[in-house]
């Protein structure tokens, strides 16, 4: 099928160029003025041991690219004769308001108007454009806004002082009687007045300043401002491209079926059956997987439908989730973990106690689901891959591909799109990689992979089954003494950087475990590693979905054991921790925590509460519901306050918490993955259940002023949201739930 070439591209969304077609197109213009900016790399950055977990994929890129992780000064603003502001942004936009928020940054400090501003999206480079919290060219972890707030307004605000400069300099005045202004220098004192436009080839002969002073809050004009998403308007009229909008001349589209079992192998199929499909091109073969191509996806699904393989299962074709959590249960029961904290004596506190609560948390294995299904077109030739997809790591993709096909890396491109949800799943280059394996088949044709839901369901890179062993002693007064944490799962860092493993520890295993904010004298948190047979991998909130729900949902068994009000009990524990207890003062008090919940026509209702400090924001939620005769959970309101920090955009932090609220909602009440024969027993929405709009609560966010250096946003509103709900559930029945998810417990009761 043949199409217009300029469709491969995403239209709507960020160019991706290289740093030699910019410098080009600056010369093209009669005069720029580019500008440098330098992130603070690995070496310079002050707490490199606080680096999120994500920090492993930066690792990975690295890795796989062969090129040492920067973002220094060849990452470019550009500024044209017609005042046009150019950004290359070295982050991908999957939702969550990253191409809004950078540009406002930038055009804060620099005195534009924010419709000024254009996108041009980083091509993949590792050496160029790393983030310098992540360790590697990756949009992940809550951290686009963090890594960029203070390089971003600097360099806005060194280009607005040379051009400043410029102006003063031509109308021989002192650069102190001037201001700039939505890309005007105005000289005060007369009036007169210089766009930029007219500035730029003054300003780039004069040196850059080493330091400026940046404004104050008190003079922030787009930081801490609603704005409306700049690309929303190209996605509501469908001109917006994702990666599976690619579209190539003489394009092939086809889809994939892997074995079903992890390790499995290709037996055998009808190929002659599948070839009688109209529109059916090709078979290609891989050692565990096999693909149709066609002239559109329609042919390419009933051709595989018709080729019928079959499967050599392999050494886990027995494999179940019962299996795999007995062998936890019996790892947990009967082996130490390795050390992650250690404050105090809690084993022998906790022996030595007359009052001990214990308990067993389990989490499942979950998929990540995203929207826009796993898809990426790829085109091999003699000495070059291109390869249109939308990823959160374009260097570890681009890598990975030269590596598969004996490439240089720098003859692979990465054509980056919009991305219709991530959540984890594209900081993986499984799709990306096998894409490149079946297409390096077909040399010189363009194939657009697409991988059905069914398919991605039953192969994701799953969020890890969690088994923990938690235990508390308590004094008199039924306050906690002593804590002890086993937590029983996979290891995604050793996957990702071997080397990020310390100890046996992996941190993203215990994060939101090992920080827990709570003063407890005797702590200690150990990770026992094992490994089921299917993948595992980072899934939205990462470790913090899984440990705040167990921490906070055992805070709340401890105040019930002491008979004292769950918000009280948190608040003497927190008594050192002055922004957390505000978050949860607010939540409380917006929730009307004190007072009676709303008429629920006869069903049982409770409130529910839980704290947490992730991705460097504090964060509250009062979750209200009620459950019928039935045992169906209905959650009418959520209450969260947040401390992120100077918020850029506000609207972006409500629509982040808002999506992480139904995100973790979803898999709280229904999300689970499981195995039978090795195989995963779910394939699509009809039986990996997510929230409906009908089902959803009324969500509330409440904002703490402040202007301390942003937090991450995008993930704490899911980590946040579970424990709310399993507490209000609690309080509402009296049976507290240990596993989830939740729905079927509660029928069955």
């Amino acid at each position: 099928m043949s199409e217009d070439t300029n469709d491969a591209e995403p239209a709507g969304a960020p160019d991706s160029q290289s740093r030699r077609t910019f410098l080009r197109a600056g010369t093209a213009l009669g005069g720029s003025l580019l500008i440098g900016f330098t992130l603070p790399g690995r070496a310079e950055e002050k707490n490199r041991n606080k680096r999120p977990p994500e920090s492993a994929a930066g690792k990975a890129a690295t890795n796989a690219s062969d090129r040492a992780p920067g973002l220094a000064h060849n990452a470019f603003i550009r500024i044209d004769q017609s005042g046009l502001v150019t950004l290359i942004i070295h982050k991908v936009e999957m939702g969550q308001g990253t191409f809004t928020s950078m540009p406002m940054l930038l055009a804060e400090e620099l005195e534009v108007d924010l419709g000024k501003v254009r996108l041009e999206q980083a091509p993949a480079n590792n050496k160029l454009y790393a983030d310098p919290l992540l360790g590697g060219q990756v949009t992940g972890g809550s951290t686009s806004v963090r890594g960029a707030w203070e390089p971003l307004r600097q360099a806005g605000a060194k280009a607005r002082t040379v051009l400043v400069a410029a102006a003063a300099q031509r109308w021989n005045v002192d650069p102190s009687t001037c201001n700039a202004r939505l890309g005007v220098v105005t000289h005060v004192p007369t009036g007169r007045t210089l766009h930029y436009g007219e500035l730029v080839d003054a300003a780039a002969a004069l040196p850059m300043p080493e330091e400026v002073t940046l404004k104050p809050v008190s003079e922030f004009r787009l930081i801490g401002k609603p704005v409306r998403r700049l690309d929303s308007p190209d996605k509501i009229n469908g001109s917006a491209k994702f990666g599976i909008d690619a579209r190539l001349p003489e394009m092939l589209v086809a889809t994939v079926a892997s074995s079903p079992v992890p390790g499995g192998r290709l037996k055998a199929f009808d190929e002659a059956k599948a070839k009688s499909v109209p529109g059916v091109r090709r078979i290609l073969k891989l050692d565990n997987a096999v693909a149709v191509a066609g002239d559109h996806m329609w042919a390419a699904r009933q051709g595989l439908q018709a080729l019928a393989p079959t499967w050599e299962d392999g050494a886990h074709a027995s494999a179940t989730t019962k299996t795999i959590v007995r062998e936890m249960a019996d790892k947990a029961a009967k082996l130490p973990g390795a050390v992650a904290r250690n404050d105090g004596r809690a084993a022998q506190a906790i022996s030595a106690s007359k009052r001990r609560v214990e308990a067993v948390y389990e989490m499942p294995f979950l998929a990540h689901a995203t929207m826009e299904p796993i898809n990426c077109t790829v085109k091999v030739e003699a000495n070059r891959c291109d390869l249109w997809v939308g990823t959160q790591v374009p260097a570890t993709t681009q890598g990975e591909a030269a590596k598969v096909l004996g490439l240089p890396t720098e003859m692979v491109a990465v054509h980056n799109h919009y991305i219709g949800g991530g959540f984890g799943r594209r900081l993986e280059t499984d799709f990306s990689t096998q894409a490149v394996q079946f297409a390096r088949q077909m040399k010189g044709t363009p194939i657009k992979f697409i991988w059905t839901r069914e398919e991605d369901i039953q192969h994701d890179m799953f969020r890890p089954y969690y088994y923990d062993r938690i235990s508390a002693a308590l004094d008199d007064k039924g306050m906690p003494v002593a804590w002890m944490h086993k937590i029983t799962g996979s290891s995604i860092m050793s996957r990702f950087a071997p080397e990020a493993m310390k100890d046996g520890v992996d941190s993203d295993a215990v994060e939101g475990a090992k920080d827990m904010p709570y003063a407890i004298p005797n702590v200690r948190v150990e990770f026992l590693r094992h490994e089921p047979p299917i993948a595992t991998a980072f899934w939205r909130g990462v470790g913090a979905t899984h440990n705040i729900w167990v921490v906070e949902s055992f805070i709340d068994e401890l105040a019930a054991a002491a008979k004292q009000d769950p918000v009280a009990y948190r608040k003497v524990l927190l008594d050192k921790e002055p922004r957390m207890r505000r978050v949860l003062e607010l939540a409380a008090a917006k929730a009307d925590w004190s007072k009676p919940m709303p008429d629920t026509k006869g069903a049982r209702a409770g409130r529910g509460v839980s704290v947490q400090f992730a991705f460097g924001s504090y964060m509250a939620q009062v979750a209200e519901v009620s459950v019928d005769a039935e045992g169906q959970v209905r959650v009418h309101r959520i209450v969260c306050a947040v401390d992120c920090g100077q918020v850029v955009n506000p609207d972006t932090v409500v629509a982040q918490i808002e999506s992480g609220v139904i995100f973790g909602l979803s898999a709280g009440l229904w999300g689970e993955i499981t195995l039978d024969k090795g195989r995963v027993q779910q394939s699509n929405f009809g039986d990996y259940r997510v929230m409906r709009i009908t089902e959803a609560p009324r969500v509330e966010v409440h904002i703490v002023p402040s202007s301390d250096k942003p937090g991450g946003i995008g993930e704490p509103g899911t980590s946040a949201v579970t424990p709310a709900l399993t507490n209000a559930i609690f309080a509402a029945t009296g049976k507290r739930l240990r596993k989830l998810p939740v729905a079927e417990q509660l029928k069955k009761a």
